[in-house]
C-alpha cells in the first residue's frame, strides 16, 4: 500500500475528531506526528483538525479543540483518521456517512480510531473487511455488524482501511506507520521521546477485562485468563482450562492462589460479571441477553450473582 511505502515526502493527514473523543487518543496520534517532525527537522506530517460542522470539538475531558474546517470542506488527501469516543451518538446524519463514503474514494487510506470504526461500519466501508474496535465495544460491534470479520488485534490494516482499538493501540499504529514510511530509527526515536518501550505488533490482542495486567502475571496464569476472556458466553470448565496448559486442577488452583490470591473459579466469575456490568451500562441489550452473553444459564442466577458482586441489581445500574 502506498501509505506504508518508504518515502521522504510529507504525508497529509486529516483528523476528523468527534465530540466526546478521548484526549489521550487524540494525543497518541498528534504527538507522534509532532515528535517525528521535530526529530527529523522537516515536516514529515502535515495535519489539520476538522469536525463535522466546523465548530469546536469538546473532548470527553471537557477540553475544547478548534477545528480548521468542516467535513464538507475537505475533498481528499493522504490519510483521513476518524477519531470518536465510546457511546458515540447514533444520531449522526446520513449526509455525514455519505460524505465519509465520498472521502474514502479520495484519500489514499482511511482509519477508524477507537469508536471511529463504528462510523466506518455505518458508512458501509467495513463490509467483508477485517477490523477491530475498542474492547469495551467489541461484543456489541460484532452483534451489530455480523458481516465484518472482527479481530481482537490492537490495530488492523485491510487494504486502504485501518482500524485501531484505542489510545495505546493508536500510538502503536503511528509508530508502525513511521517505521514503514520513514524508517526504523525514527520510530525508535519517537518511542523514546515518550519513554515508550512497549511497542506491539498489529495482531497483538488488546487487553480485555484483565485491564492489560497480563504481562505482569505468571505466563501460564496469563494464558488461562486469555482463555477465560475468549469464552465468556460459554465458560470452559476448570478441567478444560487446566488441560489447555498441561496442568492438574490442583496445580492450576495453586498458581492462581499464588499470583492473584483467588481461585480460578472466582476469577472467572469476576471477569464475567465485569463484562456484564459494562454491557449493562454501555449497551441497550436486555438483562436476559446480557446474562446469556456472559455465560449464565438462568436470569435468576445472573441477577443473584450480579447483586452479590456489585451491591445492587443490574436494573439499578441503568436507573
Amino acid at each position: 500500500m502506498k501509505l506504508f511505502q518508504p518515502s521522504t515526502k510529507s504525508l497529509d493527514v486529516t483528523l476528523l475528531i468527534l465530540s466526546g473523543s478521548s484526549l489521550m487518543t487524540v494525543a497518541s496520534v498528534l504527538d507522534t506526528m509532532r515528535a517525528s517532525n521535530r526529530i527529523a527537522k522537516q515536516k514529515l506530517f502535515d495535519w489539520k483538525l476538522i469536525s463535522i460542522d466546523g465548530k469546536a470539538i469538546r473532548l470527553s475531558c471537557g477540553l475544547n479543540l478548534s477545528a480548521d474546517a468542516s467535513l464538507e470542506e475537505i475533498n481528499g488527501g493522504g490519510l483521513l483518521m476518524i477519531i470518536a469516543g465510546l457511546n458515540q451518538d447514533p444520531r449522526i446524519s446520513s449526509r455525514t456517512y455519505k460524505r465519509i463514503n465520498f472521502l474514502y474514494r479520495h484519500y489514499q487510506s482511511i482509519a477508524g480510531v477507537e469508536a471511529g470504526s463504528w462510523l466506518l461500519a455505518r458508512a458501509g466501508l467495513l463490509k467483508d473487511k477485517k477490523a477491530t474496535t475498542h474492547w469495551e465495544d467489541f461484543e456489541e460491534f460484532c452483534t451489530k455488524f455480523p458481516d465484518i470479520e472482527m479481530r481482537t488485534d490492537r490495530f488492523v490494516v485491510d487494504g486502504k482501511i485501518i482500524t485501531t482499538g484505542g489510545a495505546s493501540p493508536s500510538f502503536d499504529f503511528m509508530l508502525y506507520l513511521i517505521r514503514k514510511r520513514y524508517g526504523y530509527p525514527l520510530s525508535l526515536d519517537v518511542a523514546s521521546i515518550f519513554i515508550y518501550d512497549g511497542t506491539h505488533k498489529p495482531d497483538d490482542a488488546q487487553p480485555s477485562i484483565s485491564l492489560g495486567m497480563l504481562e505482569t502475571y505468571e505466563q501460564r496464569v496469563a494464558t488461562v485468563i486469555r482463555l477465560m476472556e475468549q469464552h465468556l458466553d460459554e465458560p470452559l470448565s476448570i478441567i478444560q482450562l487446566a488441560n489447555e496448559i498441561g496442568l492438574s486442577i490442583r496445580r492450576l488452583e495453586h498458581l492462581f492462589s499464588q499470583t492473584l490470591n483467588t481461585s480460578p473459579c472466582h476469577y472467572y466469575l469476576h471477569l464475567r460479571l465485569q463484562a456484564a456490568r459494562r454491557l449493562v451500562v454501555d449497551t441497550r441489550l436486555s438483562i436476559q441477553e446480557i446474562a446469556v452473553r456472559t455465560g449464565f444459564t438462568s436470569l435468576s442466577s445472573f441477577s443473584r450473582r450480579f447483586k452479590q458482586h456489585f451491591g445492587k441489581t443490574a436494573s439499578a445500574f441503568r436507573s
